[in-house]
């Protein structure tokens, strides 16, 4: 042991090595001054009372045998002890303190922490007192690792009172079995002391106390050799589910390092803490680097929690994860499902006890009790044990044979049939335990002793006793009597054969009446006399069902599972477990969580349907059966659980300067299911080896990735870290940053780029964005550019994505390999040079997510133009944020944002031109759901036409209008309908009609006249949808068709024109602009009959102080004029620089400030309604030219044309700059910006002198 201990007290080496408390021990000092002065002051008056009483000498006078003798008897005795000494001594070494070189000393434990064996759930304290000067810094370990008391109060309290301190370990389990180290340290030294500690469980102490031994004995060793093992495991189980009958494993895999020859680590596997032995239904393997547990043929029996438990020399690391177990399918619908959990208990010679626990699953109705079956081991014929099921879930079972062994299993029954039979239990030998080696024969036996009920149902009692004292040479046998209460008479229950076993079961009894009972022996010498009767038992149920349990809570837990908890049911006896029921809100359907009864008052339900609203209910159960079910609990969404986010990570240096440093970090991977809120920044000294304490640089939260951190001191280093923030708390601070130096950079070219992230990651392409360096340089950034590679190139191979620098801060990357991750990096340009490279980003994974949807553009019917996104992933506070550029949308003139339902629409208020550009949609709370579209010109235009076409529908033809000639001079005008909805009105004047199968529209009229010479035209109306076709009758086309009618009734009258006519077809004067509407449109039609006209004139050109207008005069205008310019052949959208309209009756088109852009050909399509026509004006030509005005720069009167020396701008049609490289002497001259359209000319004049201050000179020295 004190070998142990010994070895124990080595391996703290680097328990002082890593003793991180101590560092700011210098500033422990300066606050413990006025303490550690008035405990000097104390010591050294003790000290000098001391030595001054041991130094006080009396002066008498001796013989000088006499002093011979005493200083012989000194001497001797000095050679035991010696006070004197022993007290001066100590007067030596405390003026060897007094010099002030020598002062303070190192720690030394005056009282050491004792090793302490405690059990499972107590509290127990280690104690030490502590001597040093400076007063030394104590720090507690359990097994080489610091404990942090504050950051686990529900654990650990440690206190520090006058140099004694303690330390209080909480609910003691058996992870809390450790060495315990005490280590104290000032700048003398350091000092240590270690304890075990053992903790006992009261279940498991077969299994624990070799698990204790072996780590005590592998602490001890581990030092010896000089290895410490570090356990890592890996591709660990996830929460399985499984059925019954169905194989399972479950699998880690185990990194044991360093790696020594012929080392094997212990491997254990446990459920619920108990420790699993190799059988025919469990099997496990290690490999020497995988651990697996494999479960054959899985019964409900085999749910719980499973954990891995890897001993090594140096300590144990666990791994644990929940099991289920569902029901296998029932063969006749509506049964129950099996039982479980059949045990044997209390076996004698005939007799056995079966007990089992009740099923999850009742089936369509309760169940009405159970059947018991029993088989002889070697034999595989199943014998049904009662006739009559049994409700209560425990069953003594009696016939059997001494010395055989048996196997049991249960089956539940209910209205619908027998479920299958559960797992059979152990076998059990029928065999008398207290049977002895040696009989006695020839001697009544005594009275049995202790008789009393054990159960007692409404089906039978139990009696059990213990046999006599008096028992003979040979065993004895038992008779039962019973009383009814009441009477006298005793009446014997087994007349036919006594009994063997000190149990026994009584059936037929009258429910609800009372007995005593009693019991006599008897062997072969005869019957002994009876036992002391028990006292009245009324035969019923002493077992009564569970109260009902408390409301189930239902908290978030992942986004497949959450956690339900309830209080316990108030009365129960022996109480088997709770079973947890779910359904999805609305279905009624209820659905077990769990197949094996759970005793606790919590529990996690896994496998749940994200999204899904579910509700809970719990029921009790112990041998008498379930209680009533709970009260249903609220609703819950199953969605994970916020939490506080990950740590912050990449804490660097972006600028510095004397008194102040930029700082930037990367926000954390794991956010915890809620936005970042914010960031703190904490900061410290470094000065040499000595670490100063941390402080909070601000104390609200940053709402960026960066900060400035003021008021520094000039070529001081200090140390950063980071702590982020979101609605559940404030996460762990990230890794410190580097020692940073307090320095003016004076470097030229840009700091690093920050706020790297991804959004649209997809199998082939990423949208990279970044945020601009803190630090320019000399000159301000002019472009990135962006590097990458594959996770997997190692340390180098970054490379850039593009040539030519990138002066956006976003960026779109093509080409990716899907399922590869990559790394991305960004570098910033100014004219100095390119600057380092960001903190890395990645690694990401090029996949599309599942369910991810892209923007889509949309177009209603009333012409709307829209942008779509959908997101089926959005959970509690997500939301939709739109963005032009990958800029946060701020002006909601040119956008309306509308949400509802998972679906985002981004509606254009007035499309034009200002809307070009890409637009990106992304869903907080949903780790990266995002997509973008681009919307360009020619998009644009597009989606223009069709906005068009859906506000304005024109109904279509398949033919035209035409003509007829009937007899006795009727004329009939017709049109076919390709599509059409349902029948049209006309005017009194003339008969129309319409057939709708064919969708022929006719107009008759009894004759024609002079006056009804002109165009005639059918305008129909369909709800929106719109429709026009002509045909003109007008000057020589009219008297055609007079003439036609002449020659064909060979009458002289001109204006007669009655008779017979010959019929004239397909006579048509005009152009129809079809367009195309749906055709599921539903309205009523309206057929209007009139004359058009086509009045506009030419277009027109004039100049005014803005611009140009392009115009054309229309003698006839009504509202169903419609008007559309052109430029190129391309709709012209409406701007704040070019707008059109009308004016009484002139079309015009305004032109402000045009530039060369504006030159081409123009046309102007017009449509009354009836008739189309289309004027083109040409802007191409010189002429034309001279209405824009013409800007010229000049030197010298002399006109320049632009080249590499001079460059010539003209922009937004205002600003015109000249811009001269290269600047020499003969560029000195008179330059003019001579601006001149046709209603004059102006020039603007100046001066431009260039002068070399070396030819100066020289000519001055000549003068």
């Amino acid at each position: 042991m004190t070998e142990s201990l010994n070895c124990c007290h080595k391996s703290l080496v680097c328990c002082v090595a890593s003793h991180e408390a101590v560092r700011g021990l210098m500033e422990a000092q300066e606050e413990e001054v006025t303490e550690e002065g008035i405990q000097y002051v104390a010591m050294r008056n003790l000290f000098v009372r001391e030595a001054k009483e041991a130094m006080h000498v009396r002066v008498e006078k001796k013989t000088r045998s006499t002093h011979v003798r005493e200083s012989a008897e000194r001497v001797e005795m000095s050679k035991t002890v010696n006070p004197f000494h022993s007290i001066m001594d100590t007067w030596v070494e405390f003026r060897r303190k007094m010099n002030p070189d020598n002062l303070t000393h190192r720690p030394e434990f005056i009282v050491k922490p004792r090793g302490q064996t405690v059990w499972e759930g107590k509290t127990l304290k280690l104690h030490c007192t502590v001597a040093g000067w400076p007063k030394p810094r104590v720090a507690w370990y359990k097994n080489n690792v610091l404990i942090d008391a504050k950051a686990h109060p529900e654990k650990y309290t440690t206190e520090s009172n006058y140099n004694m301190h303690s330390l209080e370990i909480k609910n003691c389990d058996f992870l809390d079995t450790a060495q315990y180290c005490a280590s104290a340290l000032n700048i003398k030294g350091e000092a240590s002391s270690v304890a075990t500690i053992v903790v006992k469980s009261r279940l498991n102490c077969l299994f624990f106390f070799p698990l204790i031994i072996v780590t005590l004995l592998l602490f001890d060793d581990a030092p010896k050799h000089g290895v410490t093992f570090r356990t890592t495991i890996l591709d660990k189980f996830e929460v399985a589910f499984g059925s019954e009958g169905e194989t399972l494993s479950l699998g880690c895999t185990v990194i044991i390092y360093p790696t020594v020859k012929n080392y094997q680590p212990d491997v254990v596997w446990s459920r619920n803490s108990v420790p699993l032995k190799p059988s025919k239904w469990v099997h496990t393997h290690w490999s020497g680097e995988r651990a697996t547990l494999t479960l054959v043929h899985l019964n409900k029996e085999d749910e719980g929690m499973y954990t891995l438990r890897v001993n090594t020399k140096s300590g144990f690391d666990t791994y644990s994860a929940y099991v289920f177990v569902k029901d296998a399918d029932v063969e006749v619908e509506g049964v129950p499902v099996a039982p479980l959990d059949v045990h044997c208990h209390d076996a004698n010679k005939d007799y056995v006890v079966v007990t089992w626990k009740q099923p999850a699953v009742e089936g369509s109705s309760s169940i009405l009790g159970y059947y018991i079956d029993r088989c002889e081991v070697g034999t595989h014929h199943w014998a049904q044990c009662n006739d009559v099921p049994v409700k209560y879930a425990r069953f003594p079972v009696t016939g059997l044979v001494e010395g055989r062994s048996y196997t049991f299993r249960v089956r539940a029954v209910n209205k619908a049939g027998v479920s299958r039979p559960s797992r059979v239990s152990e076998a059990v030998v029928a065999m008398d335990p207290s049977d002895r080696a040696r009989l006695r024969v020839g001697v009544i036996p005594g009275e049995p002793t202790d008789v009393e009920v054990t159960e007692a149902t409404k089906s039978y009692v139990v009696l059990a006793w213990k046999p006599p004292v008096q028992r003979g040479h040979e065993g004895v046998m038992y008779y039962i009597e019973k009383c009814v209460s009441g009477s006298d008479t005793w009446q014997r229950v087994n007349t036919g054969m006594p009994v063997k076993s000190p149990r026994f079961a009584l059936f037929d009894l009258a429910e609800g009446k009372s007995y005593n009972f009693r019991v006599r022996c008897c062997n072969s010498a005869g019957v002994g006399e009876s036992s002391m009767p028990t006292g009245e038992i009324t035969v019923g149920d002493k077992l009564d069902l569970p109260s009902t349990p408390g409301n189930p809570v239902v908290t978030r837990n992942t986004d497949t599972s959450v956690v339900v908890s309830w209080a316990a049911s108030k009365e129960v006896a022996h109480l088997v477990g709770y079973y947890i029921d779910c359904s999805v809100v609305g279905s009624n359907v209820w659905m077990p969580c769990n197949n094996k009864p759970v005793k606790k008052t919590r529990f996690v339900c896994h496998g749940l349907t994200t999204g899904e609203n579910y509700v809970f209910r719990v029921k009790a159960v112990n041998a008498a059966g379930y209680s009533q079910s709970s009260h249903d609990s609220e609703a819950v969404a199953v969605k994970a659980a916020v939490s506080i986010p990950g740590k912050p990570n990449g804490v660097t240096l972006l600028e510095a300067a004397k008194d102040y440093m930029v700082l930037g970090w990367t926000a954390p991977a794991n956010d915890g299911g809620a936005d970042i809120r914010g960031y703190f920044v904490d900061y410290r000294t470094l000065k040499g080896d000595v670490v100063g304490k941390w402080h909070e640089m601000n104390h609200q939260a940053l709402t960026t990735t960066s900060y400035k951190a003021e008021n520094l001191k000039e070529n001081v280093l200090y140390q950063f870290q980071v702590r982020a923030m979101n609605m559940a708390g404030v996460s762990k601070a990230s890794l410190a940053s580097a020692a940073l130096e307090c320095k003016e950079w004076t470097i030229t070219v840009p700091g690093a780029p920050v706020g790297l992230h991804v959004l649209e990651v997809r199998d082939t392409s990423v949208v990279v964005l970044w945020e601009p360096p803190a630090f320019d340089g000399r000159t301000p950034v002019n472009g990135y550019y962006l590097d990458l590679k594959e996770a997997s190139a190692g340390e180098e191979g970054l490379k850039a994505v593009h040539e030519k620098a990138n002066k956006s801060k976003y960026m779109k990357v093509t080409g990716l390999k899907p399922g590869t991750s990559y790394v991305f990096s960004v570098r910033a340009q100014n004219l100095a040079g390119v600057g380092k490279p960001s903190a890395a980003l990645g690694p990401i994974l090029a996949q599309t997510r599942p369910g991810t949807k892209e923007i889509h553009v949309d177009v209603d019917d009333d012409g709307v133009i829209s942008m779509v996104f959908e997101c089926s992933e959005m959970s509690e506070g997500s939301e939709f944020i739109w963005s032009k550029n990958y800029k946060a949308i701020t002006d909601t003139s040119r956008l309306t944002v509308v949400t509802e339902n998972g679906k985002s629409r981004a509606i254009f208020n007035t499309p034009s031109l200002d809307d070009l550009g890409t637009y990106s949609c992304m869903v907080t709370g949903t780790d990266g759901f995002s997509s973008s579209y681009t919307l360009t010109e020619e998009g644009l235009m597009r989606l223009l036409d069709i906005s068009h076409e859906h506000k304005f529908p024109v109904i279509p033809f398949k033919n035209e209008m035409a003509m007829e000639l009937l007899e006795k001079g009727r004329v009939r005008f017709w049109t076919q309908l390709e599509k059409f909805t349902s029948a049209f009105s006309c005017f009194q004047k003339y008969t129309m009609n319409f057939d709708k199968t064919t969708g022929i529209i006719e107009m008759f009229m009894d004759s024609l006249e002079v006056t009804d010479e002109g165009s005639f035209t059918f305008n129909l109306v369909d709800g929106k949808a719109k429709g026009t076709t002509s045909l003109v009758l007008i000057g020589d086309g009219y008297q055609a068709v007079l003439n036609e009618l002449f020659r064909v009734i060979g009458e002289s009258s001109s204006t007669d024109h009655k008779g017979h006519h010959r019929a004239i077809q397909n006579v048509q004067i005009c152009s129809i602009f079809p367009l195309h509407v749906p055709r599921d449109v539903e309205k009523h039609l309206l057929f209007i009959l009139y004359p058009a006209a086509n009045s506009s004139s030419q277009v027109q050109i004039t100049s005014t102080e803005h611009g140009i207008i392009l115009f054309s005069n229309v003698t006839y205008h009504h509202e169903e004029l419609r008007v559309g310019w052109l430029h190129k052949d391309t709709k012209i959208a409406a701007s704040e620089r070019v707008k059109s309209g009308v004016t009484g009756e002139q079309l015009w088109l305004k032109i402000n400030e045009p530039t060369e852009k504006d030159k081409g050909k123009y046309a102007m399509d017009i449509f009354d309604g009836k008739d189309g026509v289309k004027r083109v004006f040409d802007l191409s030509g010189k002429e034309a030219f001279e209405e824009f005005q013409r800007l010229n720069w000049t030197k010298n009167e002399k006109e320049l044309v632009p080249d590499e020396h001079y460059k010539l701008k003209f922009e937004h049609g205002k600003f015109a700059s000249i811009t001269i490289a290269a600047v020499t002497t003969a560029d000195s001259g008179k330059y003019a910006l001579v601006v001149k359209n046709k209603y004059g000319t102006e020039a603007g004049v100046f001066t431009v002198s260039v002068y070399n201050p070396e030819e100066e000179e020289k000519e001055e020295k000549k003068g």
